[in-house]
């Protein structure tokens, strides 16, 4: 059974007025020394901006370890921050205003100095799915497969309608500021791993990156471990959510692994075709219709969000995931995902500091 492992970026507020604040280095520090101290892994980093913190879970087989060490790192993230007046919230974007205060790291500094504001306004928090993969070859081969389902994923992950205090009509804001990014978005078909590490290296030779960390595809194979990398979430409000995300994503990977296997071809879908399914999935969420991705037509979200259920679902049923997974599509599709929650939230309170007040308690499920 492949492992999945997921790393989640969280915005650090002020616990009274819900306003990001610029925490990460004190509450990294605090949890450093309790590493230390306990003789622990060190499970937080830093993030571009220092509004955020990230954590990444250990690999797992079972669904069930993932949803339990998500809520604990949530859980520890949210006690650390509490010590220096601060909380955390599973929002892609601030409801509030913001001006966001860059990491101190030179990599950072390179990045603030090679972009400018798009550098400087980056503070979006994403989700992303590693699974893992025997090979490169095979690695390559479920990325070219899995590419016009990804878009599905960013619908039912947004969680991003608000963007300096405006509600944006967006369900994920996030991804059309992550889109500035030179090197995000879909990508080709690449055929081999030759073509994908002949097109990176490419890309690092124009000296627009500073590093293979820099390789924004919306899923890719990651440098650090064997495994496929899909990046195009935005962190999820619910727990839950993310758990359901991390289901599929491996559902897609084994699927994609086992059409490689028999020779099926991957989908020719262009990537302008995939760049307007992205920006449909973005604007609209799980609240209008959305790319069907075997047509690449327009269909009801629903219907969509389904179809991704029944292309992975002799994967699922494989790994006694099935189940739980159609539970969570109807309960995802019956509460909304983040975006839809949030509007709600605002429409009773009135108010997106309640708004933020209210997601640091969903936060943590």
């Amino acid at each position: 059974m492949r492992s999945v492992g997921v790393e989640e970026e969280l915005l650090l507020v002020d616990a009274e007025s819900g306003e990001p604040r610029a925490l990460s280095t004190a509450v990294l520090a605090a949890a450093s020394r309790e590493a230390v101290r306990e003789d622990k892994d060190e499970v937080f980093e830093e993030e571009l901006q220092r509004e955020q913190l990230e954590f990444a879970t250990r690999p797992h087989v079972s669904m069930r370890d993932i949803a339990e060490e998500i809520r604990n790192w949530r859980a520890e993230a949210a006690r650390h921050a509490e010590r220096v007046g601060g909380a955390v919230a599973a929002l892609a974007t601030s409801p509030l205003p913001v001006s966001p205060s860059m990491g101190f790291g030179e990599r950072h500094r390179w990045m603030g100095a090679k972009f400018g504001l798009t550098a400087q306004e980056q503070l979006t928090s994403g989700c992303h799915v590693h699974v893992s993969v025997e090979s490169d070859e095979e690695g390559v081969a479920v990325l070219d497969r899995i590419r016009p389902w990804l878009a599905v994923l960013m619908a039912m992950s947004a969680n991003s309608p608000f963007w300096q205090g405006q509600d944006t009509l967006y369900g994920s804001y996030r991804s059309q500021v992550w889109g500035r990014w030179p090197s995000a978005g879909p990508v080709e078909v690449f055929g081999s791993p030759e073509r994908y590490h002949a097109q990176v290296r490419d890309m690092l030779g124009t000296g627009v990156l500073r590093d293979e960390g820099m390789i924004y595809f919306d899923a890719r194979l990651s440098h650090r471990y064997p495994t496929v990398e899909i990046r195009v979430a935005d962190v999820c409000l619910d727990p839950s959510t993310t758990v359901l995300l991390a289901t599929l994503a491996r559902g897609l990977v084994e699927t994609a692994a086992g059409e490689w296997q028999k020779g099926e071809p991957p989908a020719g879908h262009g990537v302008a075709l995939l760049r307007m399914a992205e920006w449909q999935a973005g604007r609209y969420g799980l609240e209008h219709e959305l790319m069907h991705p075997l047509t690449m037509r327009p269909a009801p979200a629903e219907s969509v969000v389904r179809a991704l259920l029944d292309h992975v679902k002799d994967a699922l049923d494989a790994t006694g995931d099935l189940v739980p997974a159609r539970h969570g599509v109807d309960a995802l599709l019956a509460r909304g995902n983040g975006a839809r929650v949030q509007r709600a939230l605002l429409e009773r309170t009135g108010n997106l500091r309640d708004v933020v007040t209210e997601c640091v308690g969903l936060t943590q499920g």
